[in-house]
């Protein structure tokens, strides 16, 4: 059986909050990944910026929908999630688009769990942590490659 640590990359790009999203839209077009780890300073996973956060900048601003229950008119979506999308959207820093606390695994998670996670919640890459710190990444691409024979 397949852990990570046989297939996840470990030469890993990552980027600090403070990185300008246009300089991370661009590491992920040159370098041709879906997902950056962000990091902070001692190195510790403090979110993950994938394609689809900077996809969601081409978005129209979201207009709340409402409906009236006794002259009274309530929303059917949140003001946070309103607010977290409004932010995303305007997004000048990757902290602002980001997906904060992502889901990680560690070297010696099984690629079962990893393709578990990569369905069912719908990721494309994870953060490899081992003892607080990034020491890789695994991405769809990396499970498509056990499937091959060696």
């Amino acid at each position: 059986m397949f852990r990570v640590k046989d297939i996840m990359t470990s030469d890993v790009i990552s980027v600090s909050p403070e990185t300008e999203i246009v300089s991370a839209a661009r590491i992920m077009i040159e370098k041709r990944i879906n997902g950056l780890p962000v990091v902070d300073g001692k190195g510790k996973v403090v979110g993950i910026l994938c394609q689809s956060d900077l996809v969601s900048q081409q978005k129209c601003v979201p207009i709340p929908s409402l409906f009236s229950l006794m002259d009274g008119f309530m929303p059917l979506t949140s003001l946070k999630r309103i607010e977290k999308e409004v932010e995303k959207i305007a997004a000048l820093t990757v902290a602002q688009a980001m997906t904060s606390k992502p889901a990680t695994v560690t070297p010696e998670t099984g690629i079962e769990e990893v393709a578990a996670l990569m369905v069912d919640k719908g990721f494309h890459t994870l953060p490899v942590v081992q003892d607080g710190k990034l020491v890789g990444v695994v991405g769809k691409e990396d499970v498509l490659k056990t499937l091959l024979p060696s």
